[in-house]
């Protein structure tokens, strides 16, 4: 892990019902608890199923931590609007990432497939869209905790892409 940055990690709750307090945030201390168990600190947010507040916590949490998860908001339904508020918020994608959760959900449940939920880059942190189901987003997240310490280092730097004088590519390429 890079020496710059702290694993720290954000999660935002994407729900009306546990922002109207109606509904007891289970997804997001799950994540909590599987990210300590993994060695970060978390700070977590709730958030209601709109894109402007979504856009706003996305923002917030990646200008401080390297890690950015949501949980909830990647239906089918006109308010699950948390793919949009993050594809409006990222430098770029990280398809596979996304890809993986589908294909780990899929062995499990055909419905893993409706699943919007996307990954992608701002600045220099990952922002991850995990289901609001708490069993969904967990085995979300365990399909791509793997490869995530290698995609935090990348992004934490110091890399360099450089083409040396031999024609290669210096370190991190």
């Amino acid at each position: 892990m890079s020496e710059t940055r702290p694993r720290s990690a954000f999660v935002i709750t994407a729900s009306d019902g546990v922002a109207a307090g109606v509904r007891t945030d289970e997804s997001g201390a799950r994540l909590e608890e599987r990210l300590t168990d993994l060695g970060f600190a978390v700070e977590r947010m709730i958030v209601r199923d709109d894109r402007e507040a979504i856009e706003a916590a996305l923002d917030d949490g990646a200008a401080r931590h390297g890690l950015v998860i949501t949980t909830g908001g990647t239906g089918l339904t006109p308010r699950d609007v948390t793919p949009q508020a993050t594809r409006a918020v990222i430098d770029y994608e990280v398809p596979g990432l996304a890809e993986a959760m589908r294909a780990s959900g899929r062995a499990i449940t055909p419905l893993a497939d409706l699943s919007r939920g996307i990954v992608g880059v701002r600045g220099r942190s990952l922002i991850v869209n995990l289901p609001g189901n708490p069993k969904g987003a967990v085995e979300s997240f365990d399909a791509i905790s793997g490869v995530l310490d290698h995609a935090l280092d990348t992004l934490a730097g110091p890399y360099d892409h450089a083409i040396t004088p031999d024609g290669g590519h210096g370190e991190g390429g």
